[in-house]
């Protein structure tokens, strides 16, 4: 039987606003879910909107954003909380981020505080919401470390973050997400600075941890690898939209929005250098959010962009179960089946 939704994003957008121009819309109508002990893979180019997303769990926005339509239904075992209808200071939010919401920044160098020991950084996480003295507390700081496999933790407890490598430091950031045990564990591209081993060291131990934790995770990043390796499901977002979602092996086996393809035909295969065949790059650039198509955001650099496409917005289309698009041509083909 599958599990009750921790997360449920309705209908969410955002929206910046700037005192000599229009709101600028980075995200637009986005609908996500998360269950417990599942991975979702937000996936997209840099600036499509997938860090804002995240973020806007957390009410983390810049003061000059908003949400002006949609949910943000979070489950906290005593009922739906809608997150988007918090102040981003006021009592509830404060008590939901960092004890059942927790985030892994992308980097940890500017995340973290360089004036504060790795130890006191964590010790503060757990203090505040967990209420044990700054003893017990600097305890179960050091077991966090070494369960994330940081070699000597009480000694590093000691360490400023500049004392340590960036494998190390991004071990750190993962134990004080994890410092109060929460629900929901947001991953924001956080093996991008890392070389190859220390990243599938890093990913091994998310999920590990994920297994012994039992949390939901959205995990966000570019590297398609690492999703097929981490994630159950996945979201495609291009321009602050989601145009394709579902079931990950489903949606890498078979595509079916014209980006999700063109990613995929981006992405290096070993057996193209036998067949001397060239990567397949998308055309074009990401039009600016001021610019944004009326219709689907991905027209200007579609190769199978056709009437509709540049005038009118696609609807979610159902291509198989869990597994959804946005693109006019599925929708044309579903009219031509149903006539």
């Amino acid at each position: 039987m599958a599990a009750n939704p921790l997360l449920t994003i309705k209908d969410m957008s955002i929206t910046f606003s700037s005192p000599d121009e229009a709101d600028i819309e980075a995200v637009r109508q986005v609908d996500l879910t998360l269950t417990p002990g599942k991975t979702l893979a937000l996936v997209g180019e840099s600036g499509c909107g997938k860090s804002v997303a995240a973020r806007a769990v957390l009410r983390l926005l810049d003061r000059n954003a908003r949400i002006p339509t949609g949910q943000i239904l979070f489950d906290t075992g005593k009922g739906a909380v809608d997150i988007a209808d918090l102040k981003s200071d006021s009592l509830a939010m404060r008590t939901i981020r960092g004890a059942e919401i927790s985030m892994i920044f992308q980097e940890p160098m500017s995340s973290l505080s360089p004036v504060h020991t790795i130890g006191n950084q964590i010790d503060e996480i757990i203090v505040l919401h967990e209420g044990l003295s700054p003893r017990q507390a600097r305890e179960r700081t050091v077991a966090l470390l070494d369960q994330v496999g940081i070699p000597g933790a009480r000694d590093r407890a000691n360490a400023y973050p500049f004392e340590l490598s960036g494998g190390l430091r991004q071990r750190a950031m993962i134990a004080m997400a994890l410092a109060c045990t929460p629900k929901l564990l947001i991953a924001d591209e956080p093996t991008t600075a890392l070389d190859v081993t220390t990243q599938a060291q890093i990913l091994d131990l998310l999920r590990q941890l994920q297994d012994d934790f039992g949390m939901a995770m959205l995990f966000i990043t570019h590297d398609l690898g690492v999703v097929a390796e981490i994630a159950d499901d996945i979201a495609v977002m291009y321009l602050g939209d989601v145009v394709e979602q579902g079931d990950v092996y489903e949606v890498f086996r078979a595509p079916k929005h014209p980006y999700t393809q063109a990613l995929m035909n981006s992405v290096p295969r070993l057996q193209r250098k036998a067949d001397r065949t060239r990567l397949s790059p998308i055309k074009g650039t990401v039009p600016s959010p001021k610019d944004r198509p009326t219709g689907c955001a991905f027209t200007s650099r579609c190769p199978h962009a056709f009437g509709p496409c540049a005038g009118t917005r696609p609807e979610r289309t159902l291509v198989s179960d869990g597994h959804v698009a946005r693109c006019h041509l599925l929708t044309q083909v579903k009219q031509e089946v149903m006539a």
